[in-house]
């Protein structure tokens, strides 16, 4: 049999890919690179995948996080090697807090030009370290490993994946020559060996796990004595829906985090308990049922942590699909591994309210006192601020999706905004301000619904070249970018005053109107509330693509603003 290398290449990455669009991968997002043209074309030429393309990789990985996160499927990502490849590591780990299934395609040089000064050859194997839940190391193609171990292998790889989520990395040496015009024909042979498989349309080899899922009903005496507080982190709408819906059942207080997507009519929490009444009202909890994890409120958590500490009486309960730990101040805690639309159905409530229902009714009051006020500043005032925007949230989503970023504007949200019934996304898991922009254009890209997304200056900065992924975008989206030069984040925290400005905040003094011209996008700088309203109905209501709005703000505005506002509220819960 005559030998052509790049053929062999091109047949183990058909082989590959094709395996891998039978264990449900759809989309494909694919940089530049001579070393992955195997991996490229072949991805290209197979009808069941979707290509994404973009010229920066540490972009591309944010944009495949996006399409996982709007898919809940997972995404393949094809880069060439060298740096090339270290650059997926910010995606990648994000990806394994948040649980996303990413499948990294690293093509590289053959071992033999590893370690020894040849061009573009890093060490690769390991390189995204316990990021990732399983790696393979494929060797170079070669007749003399058949593709039987191959597909069993890829197989092997993705179980675990299927199971927890989280990123895979297989790693795939390609010797040149990269480039032929042969036919794979001339590997008829070779590939004979799977020739059922290929004739097929399933999987090569599956694996089965146990159902370990606790859906495990807790008996109805455990709630109906108790005050308990029901807790939704970051969820997607439906799961949200359906906690709520539970705990409503119970008569029991919700605090919904803005992840979720809902609201209760406890909402504003992390404003109100700031009050010493409000908190002698909610220490009477003896129960806390959290669903989801990754709370924005740094009140609620520390909250949390005073009332399920070994010392206190508040029985702590996660319930979460996540096998990881969901515990970071150490609690007795018990978490249930569970689906949780399964773990609510499973549940056997009694028909009558427990004796404690409707016990924290009257902090419904004082969350409603904090939305009045909070209504009042943008009902009696048309200045456009970053926590107007944060008030007026609600109002612009109207069904639409929320894209929301970190930092200063998540945390407005969370004490300001009323999120219902709205699909929201984010980055929490470490939490990084880099590739906001390429994570929503995943999102959109995966959805095609009209998109919201509320980002600071600083994360659109350090993400810039991804409005590229936009440029070409058809669906209704709106970034809103708060500009107040720099970090206004670090007016909240107790950074030295004296270097806060050089060493945190970081002035850089760009607006963002040019940055849209270069991207061929929408732009838009009101200076009113009204104007800000206007524009953002107008562009979901009739028009279509990208949008950039850019709200400027004066820095230190927000933090002054809100310490008036929690004045106000002081004075008005006293």
């Amino acid at each position: 049999m005559n030998h052509d290398q790049a053929v062999l290449n091109r047949v183990w990455s058909h082989t590959l890919l094709e395996e891998l669009a039978r264990n449900g991968v759809e989309h494909v997002c694919v940089a530049p690179g001579s070393r992955s043209t195997p991996l490229t074309l072949e991805a290209e030429a197979n009808p069941k995948l979707t290509l994404h393309t973009h010229f920066d990789e540490r972009g591309l990985g944010f944009l495949a996080l996006g399409l996982a996160k709007a898919s809940a499927k997972p995404v393949a990502v094809i880069v060439t090697s060298g740096t090339a490849v270290a650059n997926l590591l910010p995606a990648t780990a994000e990806s394994g807090l948040t649980r996303e299934k990413l499948i990294l395609l690293t093509s590289d040089r053959p071992i033999d030009l590893v370690d020894c000064g040849a061009n573009q050859a890093i060490q690769q194997q390991g390189i995204f370290s316990s990021h990732v839940e399983s790696a393979l190391n494929l060797p170079s193609p070669s007749t003399q490993v058949s593709l039987n171990w191959l597909l069993t292998s890829v197989d092997h790889a993705l179980v675990k994946q299927r199971n927890v989520g989280g990123a895979i990395h297989i790693n795939c040496p390609f010797p040149e020559p990269l480039y032929s015009a042969n036919s794979a024909e001339m590997y008829a042979e070779y590939t004979s060996s799977v020739a059922g498989w290929k004739s097929g349309a399933g999987c090569y080899s599956q694996t089965f796990l146990p159902n370990q899922v606790n859906t495990q009903p807790i008996a109805p005496g455990e709630y109906l004595g108790r005050k308990g507080v029901v807790i939704l982190g970051s969820l997607d709408i439906e799961q949200a829906t359906k906690a709520q819906q539970f705990a409503t059942t119970l008569g029991w207080p919700v605090f919904c985090d803005p992840q979720s997507g809902v609201t209760s009519d406890w909402k504003h929490y992390d404003l109100w308990m700031q009050s010493d009444v409000a908190k002698e009202q909610l220490n009477q909890c003896d129960f806390i049922l959290q669903f989801g994890e990754r709370i924005v409120s740094k009140r609620l958590n520390h909250w949390i942590k005073s009332q399920a500490s070994s010392f206190c009486s508040s029985q702590y309960i996660v319930v979460s699909p996540d096998t990881h730990r969901i515990n970071q101040d150490h609690l007795p805690q018990t978490h249930i591994v569970a689906a949780i639309e399964s773990w609510v159905s499973e549940q056997h409530l009694p028909t009558l309210l427990g004796q404690h229902a409707g016990w924290a009714a009257p902090l419904i009051e004082v969350a409603n006192t904090v939305q009045q006020l909070a209504l009042a500043q943008i009902s009696n005032n048309d200045q456009l601020t970053e926590l107007s925007v944060a008030v007026d949230l609600s109002s612009r989503l109207k069904g639409r999706e929320l894209f929301v970023g970190n930092s200063l504007m998540v945390r407005l949200v969370d004490m300001l905004s009323s999120i219902s019934a709205n699909q929201v996304y984010s980055n929490r898991g470490a939490s990084g301000i880099d590739g906001l922009v390429a994570t929503a254009a995943g999102v959109v890209k995966a959805n095609q619904n009209p998109l919201l997304m509320l980002i600071g200056d600083t994360s659109l900065l350090y993400d810039l070249n991804s409005l590229a992924l936009l440029t070409h975008n058809l669906t209704p989206m709106v970034i809103v970018v708060t500009n107040n030069d720099g970090g206004a984040i670090f007016d909240l925290l107790p950074v030295p005053e004296q270097q806060k400005q050089s060493l945190y905040q970081m002035p850089h003094g760009f607006s963002f109107e040019h940055a849209a011209a270069q991207f061929q996008l929408g732009y838009a700088a009101p200076e009113t509330l009204n104007c800000y309203q206007t524009i953002i109905e107008q562009h979901f209501e009739q028009g279509q693509g990208t949008l950039l709005v850019e709200v400027k703000t004066p820095p230190e505005q927000a933090s002054t603003l809100l310490k008036q506002f929690s004045s106000m509220l002081t004075e008005a819960l006293a």
